[in-house]
């Protein structure tokens, strides 16, 4: 019976040893557009690591906000590049952490197979009543919807008929449930393992906006967090960029 105890307590004591910085926790806010990569990615960098990754997903113009009023967030994984840069410059982010995981698509996609055509000819036909779209001044995928209907010519003509999510995600649930006919998202919200999940799509052209670079970024409270730095180096990782890519990023 000792001898059986201290084998026990020997192999406690040898798995304390190994795994003594697996334990960290990181708190990461996510855009709400990288919600089902990000799921996967949290899961196999707990593996590989042993740190925990906590998430929460909205859109990044609330999570800036949330950050300078004192929000408890480690590390953001932003909908667009513009956001990470100036919580660096405003002394929000350790400097040099900065950098792209992920270059993001916009798609206009319906829960219908046959409502979008391949060209998007649709939006010109305007046989619909309500657009969704994620509000412009918070996520960055509303942005660049607008910008494409402006390239289009077909801005003003539909702006009456927009129905704003306050993120893309939220957008995504008034495509969904028919609240709105069609709507512009993110292609990793409907594609998935090299294919379309449902419905139909017209994934839109990237010279018809400003390319949708998505950056990570060290907040400045996690400089000393051995999670967060494991997680922000995690990003870089093949592993992580074949997840990515899976659900139409290029990483």
């Amino acid at each position: 019976m000792k001898r059986t105890f201290s084998i026990l307590i020997t192999a406690c004591a040898l798995l304390t040893l190994a795994f003594p910085a697996l334990a960290g926790e990181v708190q990461v806010a996510v855009a709400a557009n990288f919600t089902a990569p990000m799921q996967v990615i949290a899961t196999n960098f707990e593996r590989a690591t042993g740190h925990q990754a906590v998430l929460a997903f909205g859109a990044t113009g609330t999570f800036y906000a949330q950050i300078k009023n004192g929000a408890p967030f480690d590390v953001l994984l932003a909908a667009d590049d513009k956001t990470p840069a100036k919580l660096e410059q405003e002394g929000g982010a350790v400097p040099g952490s900065r950098y792209t995981y992920a270059i993001g698509k916009l798609v206009l996609w319906s829960a219908h197979a046959d409502r979008v055509d391949a060209q998007g000819e649709v939006l010109k036909r305007g046989d619909f009543k309500h657009l969704a779209i994620a509000a412009p001044k918070l996520a960055p995928y509303g942005a660049a919807a607008v910008e494409t209907l402006d390239k289009l010519g077909l801005l003003s003509a539909l702006e009456s008929r927009f129905v704003q999510g306050e993120n893309i995600a939220q957008t995504y649930q008034f495509i969904a449930t028919g609240n709105a006919e069609l709507g512009f998202v993110a292609l990793s919200q409907v594609y998935a393992d090299g294919k379309l999940k449902s419905g139909s799509a017209w994934i839109v052209p990237d010279t018809l906006h400003r390319p949708i670079g998505q950056d990570a970024v060290l907040l400045t409270r996690a400089k000393d967090n051995a999670a967060a730095i494991a997680l922000i180096d995690y990003l870089r990782s093949d592993a992580a960029k074949a997840v990515i890519s899976s659900y139409g990023y290029t990483p």
